[in-house]
């Protein structure tokens, strides 16, 4: 039976290599051809709780992003309920893995690109969920090391894959990296739900005596 046990081990397991404190890492390096602009941690939360843009790449992201800065101010914000012990599963699992690849298309980390994105995006995202809930600006703070978003001509083309397809429009919102971590919690929580307890059958009635 996979525990709350095991799905601890499984966490620490993962964070082992890539422990680092939650906001030492940058969020994202937006990595066009030669150029590299990077947004830091600090950058995004001014934005979460104020609606305050200071950075220009930030800006850049958002304009970009097929939604106005008050939706992705919300979507980056809205806060969701799951398991660890279900999150656990679902991202070491066959299908975990494979969604995971998927959600990296163009966002891994900044040195180790592919070879450790399914690694630190896992991290992140169980980390995030240890108390209950899970967020896009949560599992953004708990990154274990720089993520670059790729355009990098014929290699990546900087765009990701919305897990939620049916719920975007246009190429913007299908593609770009604040939408997709706008629908990624809710992704991760629809994969993640863990199936309701049996329902025990009532105890039968005692027989009758036959005096």
């Amino acid at each position: 039976m996979f525990t709350r046990l095991a799905a601890g081990f499984l966490a620490g397991a993962s964070l082992a290599a890539l422990a680092a404190p939650a906001e030492a890492a940058t969020p994202v390096r937006w990595n066009t051809g030669g150029a590299v602009w990077s947004t830091s941690f600090s950058a995004f939360k001014t934005f979460l709780s104020s609606g305050e843009i200071t950075d220009r790449a930030l800006m850049a992201g958002i304009n970009g992003s097929g939604w106005t800065a008050e939706e992705i101010q919300e979507g980056l914000s809205k806060t969701y309920s799951v398991d660890v012990v279900g999150v656990t599963r679902f991202l070491y699992s066959t299908d975990g893995v494979k969604f995971l690849k998927d959600q990296t298309r163009s966002y891994f980390p900044y040195w180790k690109m592919k070879s450790t994105a399914v690694f630190a995006l896992r991290s992140a995202i169980i980390l995030d969920s240890v108390d209950g809930s899970l967020s896009s600006a949560g599992i953004m703070s708990y990154l274990p090391v720089d993520f670059r978003l790729a355009d990098t001509c014929n290699t990546y083309d900087g765009a990701q894959n919305v897990c939620a397809p049916d719920k975007c429009e246009g190429d913007a919102q299908c593609t770009s990296l604040l939408s997709w971590y706008v629908f990624l919690p809710a992704c991760v929580q629809a994969n993640s739900a863990l199936p309701e307890p049996a329902v025990s059958a009532p105890a039968p009635a005692p027989a009758r005596p036959l005096w």
